[in-house]
């Protein structure tokens, strides 16, 4: 991406002219980029004077040809019989890294996933492109960003799963409630890759963050549905009121639909919230929406899940602790 003014200077040419390379160097120093030959002083300030052509001597190829070289003999020849100048293209700046020279190639892989234009691109360069002897290629960039993150994230989603855990059990105190909770997770990431599959999102660090997030809402609102039906269930036992799996069913109907109202609110309020981000614009805004879609299309299947299966799971759990009797005539038993 650098543009240069190469000067190559034909020393066999200079010499019959009496000339060393320093003074063509000279020529090009102070015509082209300037030289500082003195200071002026003005009280307390200080102010460099500089030598340089003026514009129309050196802002075309031709006038550079021009410019005139005085030999030690006092005549004076243009600088094109005794120098060729070209201008290729070349680096902006000289880079190293490791100890040796390094270039870059920077590509933008547009709409399509960072991961998979890298490992389609490394094909590509593995069977097409001799590398000589000491050169390699590496991928770095945001690329190198996401494989880093990538690998922090096989740590952090475990850990952050098992510290749900943990604090489930601490409220809880039964390894079966816990377990009734976490099943909402599988549920919801569903309900995430649908969703970010119609927004035609890529899996990024901002998606996993949002699917952490999204962990940790399932666990909020799988609670408050368990809370609800063990409540039902026992105020139910405490009256006496089961004696069969009809009696229970009754009582997980009673815990699951007949309190779905601050179930719902639970679930709208922490969509509602995330809508404006969804349809927000400027700067940050891109990360933002990829943080909160796998919030708001987990919530949609963890929600059904919870209304659907939860129930039935719950059904089955508290069953075995009571005596089974024949339903009454006309019901039979899920």
């Amino acid at each position: 991406g650098g543009f240069y003014a190469d000067i190559e200077v034909d020393r066999a040419a200079a010499a019959r002219y009496g000339l060393r390379v320093g003074d063509v160097h000279d020529l090009i120093t102070t015509a082209v980029g300037g030289m500082q030959i003195s200071e002026t002083v003005e009280g307390r300030e200080r102010y460099p004077i500089s030598v340089r052509y003026a514009r129309d001597y050196r802002e075309e190829p031709q006038a550079l040809e021009r410019a005139l070289l005085t030999t030690p003999g006092g005549a004076q020849i243009p600088l094109r019989q005794v120098a060729k100048i070209s201008f290729p293209t070349g680096p902006p700046m000289i880079r190293s890294e490791d100890g040796r020279l390094v270039g870059y190639v920077f590509v933008d892989p547009g709409e399509r996933a960072m991961a998979e234009y890298v490992a389609e691109a490394r094909e590509e360069v593995r069977e097409r492109v001799a590398l000589p002897a000491g050169v390699r290629v590496e991928w770095a960039g945001q690329f190198l960003y996401f494989e880093r993150a990538k690998a922090k994230l096989k740590i952090v989603v475990p850990v952050t799963l098992f510290l749900i855990a943990i604090l489930l059990y601490l409220n809880t105190r039964s390894v079966t409630e816990v377990a009734i909770i976490l099943l909402a997770v599988p549920f919801s990431l569903i309900g995430a890759v649908w969703l970010l599959w119609l927004l035609d999102y890529n899996m990024s660090v901002a998606v996993w963050v949002g699917m952490i997030a999204l962990a940790g809402l399932d666990a909020e609102t799988g609670v408050v549905m368990l809370l609800y039906l063990t409540l039902s269930y026992r105020r139910w036992r405490a009256e006496g009121k089961l004696g069969s799996f009809a009696d229970l069913r009754e009582a997980i109907v009673e815990g699951a639909a007949h309190r779905i109202r601050p179930k719902l609110m639970t679930v709208l309020t922490t969509m509602i919230g995330l809508l404006p981000v969804m349809w927000s614009t400027g700067t940050g805004a891109d990360v933002m929406k990829r943080i909160a879609a796998p919030m708001v299309g987990g919530l949609v299947t963890s929600f059904i899940l919870e209304l659907t299966v939860y129930p039935a799971i719950f059904a089955v759990w508290r069953s075995r602790q009571l005596v089974r009797q024949p339903a009454p005539p006309g019901e039979s038993d899920p």
